[in-house]
């Protein structure tokens, strides 16, 4: 008599398993012994551990993650019964390589509700990431940060200009960043090893300045005992930045013409020339042409000057950059100051997009710093503000200073779905959630220029 042999069951895979297997965020779970419990597909695939190897295996020797220990996201959960969503962090995979990740925690209870451990779903931001820098470095060049279409443009001539060897004449009002300009020209250029040497003109008697640009000899005069070396000297094989150079007198404007003219200079008290190759960069915030025209700059030295022309903009010509310098100056005063301001609040945004900044990016950087300091975490609110931007904080906030910022920040976000959309107005309105003739009407209203081709039409192929 044959016995038959009972056939095995295969496993039941459950709903919420299957559900888990199929969405690309990594999920686990663990015990209060912090163990392993369950790892689902995409878990594997972050992390680059098969399930067997990461089950019943504490957390931290899987993960390798930036909140492991004091800082553990899934701790806290567990301590208050609080989930926590979002949260940014990395991970070490398994072939070493740092993924940064979003994570989200939850408390795991049993049928009874008791609780027998967490769960955390993590998210790969390695495309977003990759992204954000795409991004950023479309708007980026060193650390000079803008979006304007002013200063874009001035960002596509830049490696050109610093791969030149020619004198840069940089033009803008006061804190528009000319000495910023010419430390990032340098940066690019084939001198970026050499020296950036810095000369306020205008902090210095014509004395002074003299003796600081050519340097002396010893005996020169009372008090030179032994020979100094002058800026130009130093600048060897890099690159001197002359800033308020319309500031500097007549005399000593002769003697900068034969600089640049022959190369050569003649320290005080000396008896022979010097040579010098330092590419030059001047800087001023006074209108050299009409300085010119009435005969306070001489003409020679000006046009020796202007062979290249860089003009910044003034900050309330770019107000659209306020968001962007804003977060850049958070990002960077976090750094310094190691602390963890998150942003700004869209009130406070309103009240900096309606100033008109007389000072420019300088003094945009010191009420982010002012805010920075009063501000012991989360967002920089109003109350944060410098008394000068918040005086008429009230009345500006329902006038037309708001509206217009407004309007900025609308132009914007225009702007930049029509550059992702590679201007195709329909793509365009269907990614900011509203319909083409909204888009058309807002886009004329706020004057934003177009390229003549849309983006849905190309080029007819070649007969």
């Amino acid at each position: 008599m044959s016995i038959r042999k009972k056939k095995s069951r295969p496993a039941v895979v459950t709903p919420t398993e299957t559900i888990l297997e199929s969405i690309s965020d990594g999920v686990f779970t663990v015990d209060m012994e912090w163990r392993i419990t369950s790892f689902n597909r995409a878990a594997e695939e972050i992390t680059g551990v098969p399930r067997e190897e990461a089950i019943q295996r504490v957390c931290s020797e899987v993960f390798r993650c930036s909140m492991c220990g004091a800082d553990c996201a899934l701790q806290l959960t567990l301590e208050t019964g609080k989930p926590i969503i979002g949260k940014s962090g990395y991970i070490i995979t398994a072939e070493g390589n740092r993924i940064p990740i979003s994570i989200s925690t939850a408390v795991l209870k049993d049928a009874q509700g008791q609780v027998v451990g967490g769960a955390e779903t993590f998210r790969d931001l390695s495309e977003i990431e990759a992204l954000r820098r795409e991004l950023d470095s479309r708007f980026r060049v060193a650390d000079l940060v803008s979006r304007s279409p002013l200063m874009q443009r001035i960002f596509e001539v830049l490696p050109a200009i610093a791969a030149s060897p020619s004198t840069v004449l940089i033009l803008g009002e006061t804190g528009t960043g000319k000495e910023l300009m010419a430390r990032t020209i340098h940066d690019l250029s084939p001198r970026q090893q050499g020296p950036f040497i810095a000369v306020n003109c205008g902090a210095l008697p014509d004395t002074l300045l003299e003796s600081e640009l050519f340097g002396y000899k010893a005996g020169a005069f009372t008090g030179a005992g032994k020979d100094k070396l002058g800026r130009f000297a130093l600048a060897r094989g890099g690159t001197i930045f002359l800033d308020e150079i319309g500031d500097v007198s007549p005399a000593l404007q002769v003697r900068l013409l034969r600089v640049l003219q022959e190369r050569t200079f003649e320290p005080l008290g000396a008896t022979r020339s010097e040579q010098t190759d330092a590419r030059v960069i001047v800087a001023t915030n006074r209108d050299l042409a009409e300085l010119t025209r009435s005969g306070a700059f001489r003409e020679d030295l000006y046009y020796r000057v202007n062979v290249v022309r860089v003009q910044l903009p003034p900050l309330r010509r770019r107000k659209e950059d306020i968001p962007l310098l804003v977060d850049h100056f958070i990002n960077r005063f976090n750094r310094l100051q190691r602390k963890a301001i998150q942003g700004i609040a869209p009130e406070a945004l309103s009240l900096l997009m309606a100033h008109h900044w007389p000072g420019n990016v300088r003094e945009l950087a010191n009420a982010v710093e002012r805010a920075f300091i009063m501000c012991e975490g989360g967002l920089i609110s109003i109350a944060h503000l410098p008394e000068e931007l918040t005086a008429h904080g009230a009345s500006a906030a329902a006038g037309a200073d708001v509206r217009s910022a407004h309007d900025l920040l609308d132009a914007q976000s225009i702007r930049s779905a029509l550059e992702r959309n590679g201007y195709n107005r329909l793509a365009a309105a269907r990614q900011l959630g509203i319909h083409k003739t909204t888009l058309f009407r807002r886009i004329k209203k706020l004057g934003i220029s177009l390229p003549e081709q849309d983006g849905r039409s190309r080029t007819p192929p070649a007969r």
